[in-house]
């Protein structure tokens, strides 16, 4: 079987049973578990599947943003690994700005009880695991509650953040690319996003190494934007010295 044959048989194969595992497959295709962690880096790169502990889940390419409960599941490691990096551009006393998603919760859960700070956040779950901390001011934005994502968008979240400015805002992305920088799957999102970076001196994006060089629908800002990206060990070799080439800090957790 061709590289390629295979490649299409593993995508196939994780559409229909929902996973794949690469032992598995490696005892199946009779070749090595090297060989097809390859093939899911292929595959994943191509925007087909997403790698898992062990081996990967499918997506559809164009417009997939999976719910909130699913990504809980998903890179569980990888998230800890890239929340407690990220804890290094926190400010000793300042105000920070946390997006909505599991990598900024991750680093909610990691924020030291010894930082003064005032975090803004679209993120209803991240504003309850953050409403006991008493060294913690907690300012929510108003706006359209996205069920998906459970993210608070739209043009009210948007007045908000033009009233304000933060040291450092954390960004999620549904997508990094070097020729297409973020992107996400909707469109108000997309725009909130994109009013989060305006409102921050500094910009830090945390992601695990499944949504680098995946692109998705709607554009968010060039990677000209960013002055950090925070993801795992995980990452490709040649999309990692690709990224270091346009991101003025790369850290892999």
């Amino acid at each position: 079987m061709y590289a390629e044959e295979r490649q299409l048989y593993i995508a196939e194969l994780a559409r229909k049973e929902g996973r794949v595992d690469a032992a598995a497959l490696a005892e199946r295709l009779k070749v090595s578990t090297e060989t097809i962690r390859r093939d899911l880096t292929i595959l994943e790169r191509r925007g087909l599947v997403r790698r898992t502990h062990g081996g990967a889940i499918p997506v559809q390419r164009l417009g997939f943003d999976p719910a909130l409960g699913m990504r809980t599941s998903v890179m569980v490691e990888e998230k800890e690994r890239i929340g407690k990096a990220a804890v290094d551009y926190l400010p000793a006393e300042g105000s920070i700005l946390l997006d909505a998603g599991t990598t900024t919760a991750a680093l909610a859960e990691h924020i030291p009880g010894d930082r003064r700070l005032t975090v803004l956040t679209n993120s209803p779950p991240i504003a309850l695991s953050l409403v006991n901390r008493p060294d913690v001011s907690l300012f929510m934005l108003g706006g359209a509650l996205r069920p998906r994502s459970l993210s608070i968008v739209g043009p009210w979240a948007n007045r908000s953040l033009a009233d304000v400015c933060v040291d450092v805002a954390f960004l999620g992305t549904n997508g990094l690319s070097v020729e297409r920088g973020l992107t996400t799957t909707d469109q108000t999102e997309a725009m909130t996003k994109q009013a989060m970076i305006s409102a921050a001196r500094q910009v830090v994006v945390l992601c695990d190494h499944s949504k680098i060089g995946v692109d998705d629908f709607f554009h968010v800002a060039p990677l000209a934007d960013v002055d950090v990206v925070i993801t795992d060990d995980g990452l490709d070799a040649d999309l990692a010295d690709d990224l270091r080439k346009v991101v003025p800090r790369l850290v892999l957790a």
